[in-house]
């Protein structure tokens, strides 16, 4: 066996060629970057089924073949998952013709030490599930292979308790030492993004470098490519799941100049993608076949084209909101007060508190205002976290009313809240602004999906730039209605104060003598606007 080291790339042909495999440019790619990439943190994100565990397994014995004091800790979503990767290297370091000798003994597939490694309590390689206790190891690398994984990562306290479990590895790895990132994306707040964010150095390659996405194909026969094929052509799918098909050109569809083109509206979500990193491979007939048992076009964007989605259908899509910053204004126009958003009049609101002093279950006490044009469009102005005792919550709550011009607040009375709407009261005598009680005694979930589903499905639903940037957002990205405990204060309040409107508003708010705000109702009469679902 000689001593004279050689790169990566060739340790890893001789090991391919030993195994009979054929070696794709992707595979060059990722064994470049493993070799020259020296950076503390990095990350490794390659689609699914393109051998990035495998190439990785070769990279851990090429390191320990010149390195056998290499101390490596690798960290999976479970043991076993672990465990495959260790038993992967002890299968690589026994057979690589240039390994030869290494393993002294019986290696096990929890731990192993190769010849001459001197540190008798850290194993040159140890396999652990994110779960179990390292505290007391020492590692130079500390390797992360499918730490995160759908069960891992499905509520805001099990993503939480990843990162608590993952941030130990700032006290086991040595001054020096090297952490790398090797999996797929399963969620919004995936870890990956979030390490690359931080700095870490990342080689990222997707199925296909270039896809752009139509979903309204209902009416159109002619679609915008966006991107110049390369000598693979087009890969044009249509839909998803059992109903997922690949088009042939020809017979399908024809490209036209920068279009594709159909005889009729496809209906369905088309896919226009091109440059498969490994064509060789994953042929068309094999894409069509992972499309066809793929359950949802998350699923296919997290795991092939590397997108930070869960692999689940996002229920109430925020994206579907329309974005806008504007605050509402009341104008004095013929002598009669009229409040506008922009340039659209607003003719309703409806703003409801659902406060959180005394709950245990929740920490948010969740204000949201929805205002409402003649047109019944929707508009998600706020949803505010009132802070404090019951006395500053309602203050809060007044300074709200008398910036927006609400007319009415309704309080949800369901555990401590009964004792809100008093105390609320109080702190708006002399503003006209009245306070509605309410005993929400229905299924808070089905309530969620009902409120939500019309508008954002049809398009009738803004929000302001706040709520985008706010808790709320993530909680209905996030909202799972078939899970009884999650985080839903925001979207609970809002859902319920969309399912009000109309606001009916007949008195005037506001009187000379104290807090003063003009009616903004209409003509000075009272309207009520009715939003067909």
């Amino acid at each position: 066996m000689s001593n004279r080291k050689v790169s990566f790339l060739v340790f890893f042909l001789i090991w391919a060629e030993h195994q009979g495999w054929e070696v794709p440019l992707l595979h060059v790619r990722i064994c470049i970057w493993l070799d020259e990439c020296k950076s503390l943190e990095r990350v490794l994100m390659v689609f699914r089924g393109a051998a990035k565990s495998t190439i990785y397994a070769v990279y851990k014995a090429y390191r320990l073949r010149y390195d056998n004091q290499l101390r490596s800790l690798v960290w999976s979503a479970d043991g076993p998952t672990a465990e495959m990767l260790t038993s992967d290297v002890i299968n690589v370091v026994r057979n690589h013709p240039l390994c030869g000798g290494m393993l002294p003994t019986k290696p096990g597939k929890k731990k192993f030490w190769v010849s001459g490694a001197r540190d008798r309590r850290n194993a040159n390689m140890r396999a652990s599930g994110v779960e179990s206790n390292v505290t007391a190891a020492r590692a130079d690398d500390i390797d992360f292979d499918d730490v995160e994984v759908p069960g891992n990562i499905e509520t805001p306290e099990a993503r939480k308790k990843l990162r608590d479990r993952i941030s130990e590895s700032t006290h086991i790895g040595v001054p020096g030492s090297q952490k790398t990132y090797i999996g797929t994306p399963h969620h919004h707040e995936s870890i990956y993004p979030e390490r690359i964010a931080a700095g870490a150095a990342v080689l990222k390659i997707p199925l296909f470098e270039h896809v752009i996405r139509h979903r309204k194909t209902d009416k159109l026969t002619r679609y915008r490519i966006g991107f110049k094929p390369d000598t693979d052509g087009l890969y044009v799918m249509l839909g998803i799941f059992t109903q997922a098909r690949m088009l042939v050109e020809g017979v399908d569809y024809r490209v036209e100049g920068d279009f594709v083109v159909f005889d009729k509206p496809p209906g369905a979500v088309l896919d226009i993608c091109a440059g498969c990193a490994w064509p060789e491979r994953f042929t068309r007939a094999d894409i069509a076949q992972r499309r066809k048992e793929t359950r949802t076009l998350n699923a296919w964007d997290s795991q092939y084209q590397l997108e930070a989605k869960p692999i689940t259908d996002v229920r109430l899509d925020p994206e579907l909101m329309i974005a806008y910053d504007a605050v509402p204004i009341v104008r004095i126009i013929n002598r009669h007060p009229v409040m506008y958003l922009g340039k659209t009049q607003i003719v309703g609101a409806v703003a409801r508190w659902d406060c959180s002093i005394g709950k245990i279950t929740s920490d948010t006490s969740a204000f949201c205002l929805i205002l409402t044009d003649a047109r019944g469009r929707l508009y998600w102005q706020f949803a505010k976290s009132m802070t404090g005792d019951l006395d500053e919550q309602c203050a809060g709550v007044k300074a709200l009313v008398l910036q927006y011009h609400i007319p009415n607040v309704t309080v949800e009375t369901n555990g401590p809240g009964g004792f809100v709407p008093a105390t609320l009261r109080k702190h708006l005598a002399g503003t006209g602004c009245g306070v509605t009680e309410d005993f929400a005694t229905t299924n808070k979930n089905k309530d969620i999906v009902d409120a939500f589903d019309a508008p954002l499905s049809n398009r009738f639903m803004w929000a302001h730039v706040d709520v985008f940037d706010g808790p709320a957002f993530a909680e209905m990205r996030d909202f799972n209605p078939g899970a009884k405990k999650q985080a839903d204060d925001y979207i609970d309040a809002a859902a319920r104060a969309i399912k009000a409107t109309p606001v009916r508003i007949e008195q005037f708010v506001g009187i000379q003598t104290d807090d003063r705000r003009d009616n903004w109702r209409p003509h000075s009469e009272a309207y009520e606007v009715t939003t067909e679902y």
